[in-house]
């Protein structure tokens, strides 16, 4: 299945959202790095504990301030909330091509920005050492993403390439990923 494929898909981000939470986000980016910021977008949570903007809202704040934990927990719970609309009740592990395929008849935009958030847990999990479920992730990923629209392809070259070679280099970029991505 090819995942570029697809017309007039409806956007993750064309949900409704309410204006007060719109204004705590753009808020939160007036004062990002700040705790203010950081409250702001809890806040959005709040009144929008399912709405994939205010999710990835969060992701990113965590994700650029290094907090790496919190930024995979935000992950997991838009995979969770997307992968409800999309029909996927067991979970990543139990997701093959068919249930893609299925999914498509839904949503493209939604099913694109689920396997965007696999790729995204599979690389944090990396960053965190994590590199058993990272790897798995990415493996998945590329199961259900024949034609490496999301990428994951080349993160897992990376990935086994690092895990095949025992220099301090590698060992850092495996630890750190400041080679990966940033």
């Amino acid at each position: 299945m090819d995942l570029m494929d697809f017309d007039q898909a409806s956007l993750y981000f064309d949900e409704a959202i309410a204006p007060e939470v719109q204004n705590l986000i753009a808020g939160a980016g007036e004062v990002y790095g700040s705790a203010e910021a950081e409250a702001l977008l809890h806040k959005a949570y709040f009144l929008a504990p399912e709405a994939l903007l205010v999710l990835v809202a969060l992701y990113r704040y965590y994700f650029y301030q290094h907090r790496l934990d919190d930024a995979l927990t935000v992950a997991e719970r838009a995979m969770v909330i997307v992968g409800r609309r999309l029909g996927f009740a067991a979970g990543w592990t139990s997701l093959h091509p068919d249930l893609i395929g299925q999914a498509v008849l839904k949503s493209m935009g939604l099913l694109r920005f689920y396997l965007h958030v696999m790729k995204a847990a599979g690389y944090i999990n990396l960053r965190l050492g994590n590199i058993e479920q990272g790897r798995q992730l990415i493996v998945k990923l590329i199961e259900l993403d024949s034609h490496d629209r999301i990428g994951g392809k080349a993160l897992l070259d990376v990935v086994d390439a690092v895990g095949n070679e025992e220099t301090p280099a590698t060992k850092f970029a495996m630890n750190r990923g400041e080679t990966w991505m940033n």
